[in-house]
């Protein structure tokens, strides 16, 4: 019995080991249009980040909000279009993650886990990283249904779905830290990344 669990988790082994550079390639495609996103709104609203990252009342009351609104923006626009090719995409992460981290602490953390306020969710209760307002959602969304029947057009605005509140919580930002941490420790990918295919190069470069 124990033969045949170990032939069969090494053939297992086997068949998925070749697919190790496609999962690693769906990540930095679903990386990269979040990353450059975020990047390309920074720097279409320069002037706006950089008083958002200064100000201490409505935004984030960091020092050298030029700077580091500048070094936010290049990296996720860089980092983000480094991820489609797969070129330093180890290289990249760190700076990725470093900015996914100040923007877990600094933006997100106060708001708790949720991204979206669900107030029957038990990650709302306190469990992990609670935020007192995710429990007044069903209020909220019940006000705005309300006025939207008495003074909108409420069967066109919910015809693709619900309307939800944004809460905000540190959820989206987690998940892309540690979708960038899988990318630190593992790489671009074999086959389908720049970065295999510059080390073969090099690796063959070097036995000559």
């Amino acid at each position: 019995m124990i033969n045949l669990i170990q032939s069969l988790q090494q053939r297992l082994n086997a068949a998925v080991s070749y697919l190790d550079g496609w999962c690693l390639l769906l990540v930095r495609l679903y990386l990269a249009p979040v990353m450059m996103q975020a990047g390309w709104q920074k720097f279409s609203h320069f002037n706006d980040t950089v008083a958002w990252f200064g100000d201490a009342d409505y935004g984030l009351g960091l020092p050298f909000p030029a700077l580091l609104a500048g070094l936010a923006t290049a990296t996720e626009c860089i980092g983000g279009a480094l991820l489609l090719p797969g070129l330093a995409v180890r290289w990249v992460s760190i700076p990725l993650l470093i900015t996914m981290l100040v923007a877990m602490i600094t933006v997100h953390a106060e708001n708790g886990w949720l991204a979206i306020a669900d107030a029957n969710s038990w990650l709302a209760d306190g469990t992990i990283l609670s935020n007192p307002t995710v429990m007044a959602a069903p209020e909220k969304l019940n006000a705005a249904r309300s006025l939207l029947e008495e003074h909108g057009y409420i069967d066109w605005l919910t015809s693709s779905g619900n309307f939800v509140i944004l809460n905000n919580g540190i959820e989206f930002a987690a998940t892309y830290f540690v979708m960038l941490l899988v990318l630190l420790c593992f790489g671009a990918g074999r086959y389908t990344s720049a970065d295999y295919y510059l080390s073969c190069y090099f690796l063959r470069q070097s036995r000559l």
